[in-house]
């Protein structure tokens, strides 16, 4: 797994596109203040970049990718991220398996609902948002995060799973 470098503040929109991506990246301060450190998948130094301490954060990261980038698995309501182990609640399961399935594409509302709701869907318009919130919160933590994608459905990203490149 490699780590993106990005400098600051030159390539914000860039690191706001990796962050979304949940894709590790190591941003080397330019000039100013820092971005805020949101994830366990960023780290910065400044420039002008000592060379030794460029390469040992850069390790950090990885190691850090490693740990949440484990085998993740769903089986009979379990969820299994790395030595980890969640029992979600049926729905949640459901839901999770889904996205799961199809890790880094967009799942639509639709084939969601049904999956979820497999006796036909629920009343009301959003409860679909409703137990995508709970998974969330069940999942915060774990280095898997599910994306909104505006009218079209959701996508489940596993932290350090995708392959990216370096500068």
């Amino acid at each position: 797994m490699d780590v993106v470098l990005v400098r600051w503040p030159a390539e914000a929109e860039r690191l706001e596109r990796l962050r979304a991506a949940a894709e590790p990246r190591l941003v080397i301060v330019e000039q100013g203040t820092p971005p805020l450190a949101i994830d366990e998948l960023k780290d910065w130094i400044r420039a002008p970049v000592d060379e030794t301490e460029l390469q040992l954060r850069l390790e950090n990261l990885r190691r850090r990718v490693l740990r949440y980038s484990a085998a993740v698995s769903i089986d009979d309501g379990v969820l299994r991220v790395g030595s980890r182990l969640l029992v979600l609640p049926p729905i949640q399961a459901r839901l999770a398996a889904t996205l799961l399935e199809r890790r880094h594409a967009v799942v639509g509302r639709e084939t969601l609902v049904r999956r979820a709701w497999p006796q036909g869907p629920p009343a009301g318009r959003n409860v679909l948002d409703v137990h995508i919130a709970k998974l969330r919160r069940i999942l915060d933590g774990t280095g898997i995060l599910v994306h909104t994608v505006h009218r079209r459905g959701y996508v489940m990203h596993v932290i350090g799973s995708a392959s990216s490149s370096v500068l």
